[in-house]
This record gives structure tokens, C-alpha cells and sequence, in this order.
């Protein structure tokens, strides 16, 4: 719990992932589309995986990625990050990670 914690906190943007993931790479596309690059942590590749899943999950995710921070918050995971984005609120939460989008 805690490296999770740590790594959502030191970041702004923060997506967990699996990297054979499908509904982690649509997140990763949506976010990129909305001019932010967000901090992706393949919790596949990382020794210390199979905790931090469980970890996620503890912390309310349905299914452990994606599993979205912004600002240190949890998000949510694909239908949390999907309704934000249909209703707006999601521009707005991303508004201070958003890079110049020429």
C-alpha cells in the first residue's frame, strides 16, 4: 500500500497498468488526447506487482487496473475515468497536468 501511495503522491497523473492491458491502453490514449502524459506504472513489470494489485483493490478498485490518481487522489478505473470524461469533469481535474495542445 504504501509504494502505491507513493507513487500516486509523487506524480500528477499517475495510471496503474498492466501492460498487455486494453482498457488500460484506451485510458493511457484518452488522457494523451487531452494533451496530459500521464505517469504509467505496469504493475506487471514491477517485483513488487502482486502487492501493489491487492493494494489497488483495497483501496476500491472493482478490477486492480487501471486504477487512476490525479493530484494523489484515486479516480477511479475505466467506467469511473469514462463517466468523469462524458460529463466534463474530468477536463477539469486534468486542467493543471495539461500540456499546450497545438
Amino acid at each position: 500500500m504504501d509504494k502505491v501511495k507513493r507513487v500516486a503522491s509523487e506524480h500528477g497523473v499517475v495510471i496503474f497498468s498492466k501492460s498487455s492491458c486494453c482498457l488500460c491502453y484506451a485510458v493511457k490514449v484518452l488522457f494523451q488526447e487531452l494533451g496530459v502524459d500521464p505517469w504509467v506504472h505496469d504493475i506487471d513489470q514491477d517485483p513488487e506487482g502482486r502487492e501493489m494489485e491487492k493494494a489497488l483493490v483495497r483501496l476500491g478498485c472493482s478490477a486492480a487496473v487501471p486504477a487512476v490518481f490525479i493530484g494523489g487522489t484515486f479516480i477511479g478505473s475505466t467506467n469511473e475515468v469514462m463517466s468523469l470524461h462524458l460529463s466534463g469533469t474530468l477536463n477539469q481535474l486534468l486542467r493543471p497536468y495539461q500540456q499546450n495542445l497545438s
